[in-house]
């Protein structure tokens, strides 16, 4: 029953568009959270307290929660087969709504949009906070914004065209796969002490992992601005100029098609854990940036992520024949 392995993916993208992660409920990328965070804590008391040492923590940390976060959604799945179909497609769909994030990065950046409309700019910045990891103390309304639109740009690659690529290639244990490389360049993939050597492998296996996905997303967001009505000739002028500035080959991927069908300017400096980095602006400043550029962000979130789904489902459907 190879087309109980088609159906998975659709009905679990709807799902999540309709619920996103219901707050309370256990999420299985918490737990891969948790097992980085004890390997890291082992792996450091493990290996010796220098660059290489722990540039091979790091690797050897890759390697373990990479493989645990796929072989256990696949001998769950095996597990399920076994005693039915039906009951591994309802587990598949399952794990393919936790792994996808589409309504809830809706949700976390319209949270910004209201708190911005209210005028208060402290609870603007703490709203902002729950989804962006740079310092967010001294931005200003503009800065919140701008914020909050990069992280919707960077997102729908990162956390939901990628990991729908990967669900479609090979179903919900290569989707939690990516996820698990996804979140170790989150928690590890920092420049600074003390993450600067045993987050080396992570965020650059992050980066190749990611270096295809990140190139079909802008291509998907450009399609999906179209769609909509927006700046499509200027998004592709922006993405074919500024594509790259930024310190990741990938990040600047859909932040640039987003400026220029925005027709805004992104980017620019930024503080992280104290510490200036120098970042080169993306895009055309042609207007002022403007609340009412979130909503449209996530209008082109929710078309590039359809448009995503329909590949994904082509993907699936050619790979079960």
């Amino acid at each position: 029953m190879k087309w109980t392995l088609l159906l998975a993916l659709p009905i679990g993208f709807c799902i999540d568009l309709i619920l996103g992660d219901p707050h309370g409920w256990p999420h299985p990328v918490i737990w891969i959270g948790k097992l980085i965070s004890a390997l890291e804590k082992a792996l450091r008391r493990t290996f010796p307290k220098t660059p290489a040492g722990e540039k091979t923590a790091g690797a050897v940390l890759w390697i373990l929660t990479a493989g645990i976060s796929f072989l256990v959604p696949f001998l769950l799945l095996r597990l399920c087969w076994r005693v039915s179909p039906w009951l591994r497609l309802a587990l598949e769909i399952i794990m393919c709504w936790q792994i996808l994030a589409t309504k809830s990065l809706r949700v976390e950046s319209m949270k910004v949009h209201a708190a911005l409309e209210t005028g208060d700019l402290e609870a603007s910045r703490r709203a902002v906070s729950m989804i962006v990891g740079r310092d967010v103390a001294t931005l200003d309304d503009a800065g919140v914004t701008r914020a909050a639109v990069e992280t919707v740009a960077e997102n729908t690659s990162d956390g939901i065209v990628a990991p729908l690529l990967f669900l479609a290639l090979g179903g919900a244990p290569l989707g939690f796969f990516y996820k698990a490389v996804n979140t170790m360049d989150s928690m590890l993939g920092y420049v600074e002490p003390p993450y600067k050597d045993i987050g080396f492998f992570p965020a650059k296996l992050d980066d190749v992992m990611n270096f295809l996905p990140a190139r079909i997303s802008a291509l998907l967001m450009l399609l999906g601005g179209g769609i909509l009505g927006m700046d499509m000739s200027n998004g592709w002028r922006i993405f074919r100029r500024d594509r790259y500035k930024h310190a990741s080959p990938n990040s600047a991927q859909t932040e640039s098609v987003c400026a220029g069908l925005l027709g805004l300017r992104l980017a620019g400096d930024a503080w992280y854990h104290g510490v200036l980095h120098k970042k080169e602006y993306i895009g055309d400043e042609t207007r002022a940036i403007e609340h009412e550029d979130i909503p449209r962000a996530c209008r082109l979130l929710y078309a590039t992520a359809i448009l995503s789904l329909l590949l994904g489902c082509v993907i699936r459907f050619l790979l079960l024949r």
